[in-house]
Order: structure tokens, then sequence, then C-alpha cells
């Protein structure tokens, strides 16, 4: 059988890239890498990035703006399939839960997490309606959908009434060139661009979102270290969020302990800053698979967690666990910021485990995903066009 043409979708990916963002880049880059029939489609700011992420594929960018998600779903609705048609692609990857109804080709969809059903509450009630029904929309029509984790499989197939969809898991990898133990000068320029000094700190990344548990983090970190003499300072680097308690939080906070908000950090200081600080605290609520505590672990991290969801999948016995309220968090951070033999263990371990997780190895079980539904979307034609066929002359 010839090796599928695959079209893969990017316009979803927004120009800050969270980890739906390197989820694609980093999936684009392997996929060209390991010799995929690759057309990407973006947005035009993002061409240039995919010309060089995958130099071998054919970059096509959008006329049309996709600033917001109604044009965006506009757009993968009705300019979407005619693209598909020119391009003669043959599978479309659409790596975030929508996809064109109407294009004329096998349909593979990325669905990252199954919480937009388990735990609503943690995201807007908009954004919570809009993704449940794509999912369902997705489990229903595509040719095959591909999950991150265990996890996420088993939670969709429990909440959605999709039981016969076919789910790929799949993992992600680690970008190993922009997640590594630093250099001692990655960690210095991590530092300058926080504007830290030489404080020690323990370090979170990722969007100030309900589900990622913030505000227990910065009232567990004030517990934990309120009577040393040489607190550590608390980082939090990533996309603002819409978490409301999170300024509440920090407004109880001890005027002598230091709570740093950094914004969102370019990928160059992402591995000094993960790697440079005493422990990465992630007590999130649930996720579909964890990046962040991957690349953590990737850039020689202490990783502190919780066995939520996917995490353990991801972090194994390399990291550690706690539970999710403020007393908890603040009873590990705790042990481990008074545990220096105890980090650097789980730093060594976590440097072992990070090299289990590859893009090369995620992109040929893609690959195998894609010629998969190709089979797949192939044989239901054949079957739809020989009903009339049969009936005639039955």
């Amino acid at each position: 059988m010839p090796e599928p043409r695959v079209l893969l979708d990017a316009t979803a990916v927004p120009a800050d890239r969270g980890g739906v963002g390197r989820y694609v880049d980093s999936l684009a880059a392997a996929l060209d890498a390991d010799g995929t029939r690759l057309t990407v489609v973006c947005q035009a700011r993002d061409a240039d990035l995919y010309s060089t992420l995958a130099p071998r594929a054919r970059i096509v960018h959008t006329a049309q703006s996709a600033a917001t998600r109604t044009a965006r779903l506009t757009w993968e609705q009705t300019t979407l399939p005619g693209l598909v048609r020119r391009l003669a692609a043959d599978v479309v990857h659409s790596p975030h839960y929508t996809l064109p109804l109407a294009a004329r080709a096998a349909s593979v969809v990325t669905l990252h997490d199954a919480t937009f059903f388990t735990d609503a509450v943690l995201h807007s009630s908009v954004k919570a309606r809009f993704f449940r029904a794509w999912t369902a929309t997705a489990l229903r029509r595509a040719s095959l959908c591909v999950v991150p984790s265990l996890a996420t499989a088993d939670e969709l197939r429990r909440v959605t009434r999709a039981r016969g969809a076919e789910l790929r898991v799949i993992q992600h990898g680690v970008d190993e060139q922009r997640f590594h133990p630093p250099t001692f000068e990655q960690v210095r320029a991590a530092r300058e661009a926080i504007g830290l000094g030489t404080t020690p700190y323990v370090a979170f990344l990722g969007a100030l979102e309900p589900r990622k548990n913030v505000p227990a983090l910065i009232r567990g970190f004030c517990l934990a270290v309120a009577d040393r003499p040489d607190p550590p300072a608390l980082v939090l680097a990533g996309q603002p969020g819409w978490d409301s308690h999170v300024e509440s939080a920090l407004s109880a906070a001890p005027l002598r302990l230091r709570v740093i908000r950094a914004g969102y950090l370019p990928f160059g200081t992402l591995a000094g800053f993960l790697g440079g600080s005493e422990l990465v605290a992630y007590p999130s609520l649930g996720e579909g698979f964890g990046l962040p505590v991957l690349e953590a672990m990737a850039s020689g991290a202490c990783v502190l967690t919780t066995r939520r969801l996917a995490l353990p999948e991801v972090g194994g016995d390399a990291v550690a666990y706690c539970g999710v309220g403020a007393g908890d968090v603040a009873a590990a951070l705790r042990d481990l910021l008074g545990d220096p033999v105890r980090r650097r263990e789980l730093a060594q371990a976590a440097l072992r485990r990070a090299k289990e997780f590859s893009w090369a190895t995620s992109a040929a079980q893609h690959r195998e995903a894609y010629d998969r539904a190709w089979y797949r979307y192939r044989r239901a034609r054949a079957a739809q066009q020989a009903r009339p066929l049969t009936a005639h002359t039955g």
C-alpha cells in the first residue's frame, strides 16, 4: 500500500506556544524527519517556522484570519475541505479536537484530555461546552482518534457514549534540543529574564488556570518556607490564564516571602529556568499528559506533582508526589527543600526516565495511525459505493 499524503492542520496553534503548540511543532519536525509525505497548513505568521522545522514538507499558509476560535472554525469547515481536495491529501490530522466535517479524506483527531467532561468547573463554561461537543463529534466522525495517555483513553471511554471509536494511545516526546540540563550561562540568563538575582527558587511553568491548582501551590509554598531563615522564592512562569483565586492567594502571602509572576518566558530560557530551580512544583488537578512535567524532568530538575490522571504515566518513580490541598503541597515542599540528597536523586532519575519519551517514536506511531485511518476510510468508501449495486442485484 502506498504511503498516504498527510495534511497536518496547524492553524489552531497560538502565537505563544503552550503545550498544544509544542506538540504540533515537535510532531511536524519529527514526521518530516521520518519521511512522511507531509503538508503543513498554518497561519501566515508561522510559515517560516514550519519551513525550518519541516524542510522537506510542503508548507501552505492561510490567507484568511484564524485569530479567534470562531474565525478558525469557520475556515476549517468552509475553506479547508477545498484545500484538502486541491492538495490531494489522503489523511487530515486535526491536532486539537475539531475536524473538517466535509473533507474527503481520512481524518485523525488528537483529543488531549477528558477534563471538559470530568472536571468542567476547571474550564470556562463556554470552553467546556465547545470542547465537549467537538470531542463527541470527533469520536463519532473521525476515522481514528489519538490520545496521549492511557488515562485519557480510559476517561473518554467512561464518560462518552462513543464506545466503538478507535482510540490510539500515542505519548508525547520531549524536545531534547530545548529541554536538557542547562549550562551555567543558561541558568544565569533565565535568572536575568526573571530579575531574580542569586536567590534559590521553586519553579512553576504553566498557564494560571484553575486546573493547574496554583492558589494551593502559593499557599502551600508560604506554609512550607515561612519558618526558614533564608526562604527561596516561588516563580510562576506561563500565560496569565483566568484563575481569579491566584490574586487572593498572592495577596495573602507574607511580605517577607517572594512570589514572582514571571509571565510568558521565551523558549530559549526554559531549560535554564526549570533546571536551575531547587525543584519544579506542578500540583495539577489533572492532565491528559503533562508535558511541563516531562520537560522539567528532561531539564534535570527535581519534580513534585500529583497522581491525578496521566501524571504518573509520565513521572513514574522518578518524581515526588503530593495531594492537591495546600497542606499536602506544603508538607511535600518542606520535605524536599530540607533534603538536597533526595532532590539530587530524583533529578537524576527524572533525567533517565525522560529519555524514554522521544518525538521520533511518537512520529512513527502517528504514521501507523495515519495508515490505519486511511485503510478504514477507504474500506468505508468502498462499502458505501457497493451498497446501491448490492440493493439492485438483490
